[in-house]
């Protein structure tokens, strides 16, 4: 396979099939892993993942994915960084797309390792089309998706006999300064949980959106900031106080609304707040 230069910008650059020649025709077919690397704590890992990561010759991660998710992977994987912030990606998604592709057909076996679960909210559904258009085996991997691990932490159920018959996750992401088009009617409806990703900085206008089209600005929400991670943060807060108490965050964070929320707690125990990964086994369970 000859070489395909693969640019995002002036100084990025991946070259594929570098190999020695005659080498490719060796090797065995290549395949993808969609790979959900969870919201952030190793421990959250499914005993799947950690097998597959452990057998990657290529590693392509989001910017989310902690190192020691990525020390499980072979020493002599190569580790590519596409990380996505804010109005600033590394790599466009049809750039990523080619990428895992060409690494497959030269006979790797490639690992893309995503926050969370490769399809709330992570694109993988995109490159599972594009590993299928161009001929490449492609097996997903699920993860713990955030919003699970948030609600847990908090010890908040999602769904909740008698206050959540029903919970949605919505994307809070849209143009700079803008709030998404949604279903805001469907949203606002109560005795459901709704939760919000990417909402932080439209934690205003979506709050504003929902009482608008009848949501109590009473209704009991949750802010969590870096679910499952040493350095996670939790703010109890009622609808109509989202944005106040979204205005002090910069991390990853998510935005929970809805009547069982009001069983969330806000404090930390002591003996989790340097992560649960970092207890004995026995005070983990």
């Amino acid at each position: 396979m000859p070489s395909i230069p693969i640019r995002a910008n002036n100084r990025r650059l991946v070259l594929l099939g570098a190999g020695p020649a005659g080498t490719e025709s060796s090797r065995r077919p290549g395949v993808v892993w969609l790979v959900g690397a969870g919201p952030g704590d190793p421990d959250l890992l499914t005993v799947r993942a950690h097998r597959v990561i452990g057998g990657a010759e290529v590693v392509v991660h989001d910017g989310l994915v902690s190192d020691a998710i990525l020390d499980l992977a072979p020493a002599a994987a190569r580790r590519i960084s596409v990380a996505k912030r804010k109005s600033r990606h590394a790599y466009p998604q049809d750039e990523i797309n080619r990428m895992l592709t060409a690494f497959a057909l030269e006979g790797l076996t490639v690992v893309r390792l995503k926050g969370g679960d490769p399809f709330i909210f992570g694109r993988g559904g995109e490159e599972l089309e594009a590993c299928r258009a161009a001929g490449v085996t492609c097996h997903v991997v699920p993860g713990v998706t955030a919003a699970l691990a948030a609600s847990a932490a908090a010890g908040a159920p999602l769904t909740h006999r008698g206050a959540a018959q029903a919970v949605t996750f919505v994307t809070g992401h849209a143009k700079a300064g803008e709030t998404p088009d949604l279903d805001w009617p469907a949203l606002a409806r109560a005795n459901q949980t709704v939760v919000i990703y990417m909402g932080l900085s439209n934690a205003a206008g979506i709050a504003a959106h929902l009482i608008a089209a009848g949501r109590s600005a009473s209704t009991p929400a949750l802010i969590v900031e870096n679910a499952s991670l040493p350095g996670e943060r939790r703010l109890v807060t009622t609808l109509a106080g989202l944005g106040d108490a979204a205005g002090n965050l910069t991390g990853p964070a998510l935005l929970i609304v809805g009547e069982a929320m009001a069983l969330a707690q806000a404090s930390i125990p002591a003996c989790l707040a340097a992560s649960p990964s970092a207890l004995p086994l026995e005070q983990r369970r």
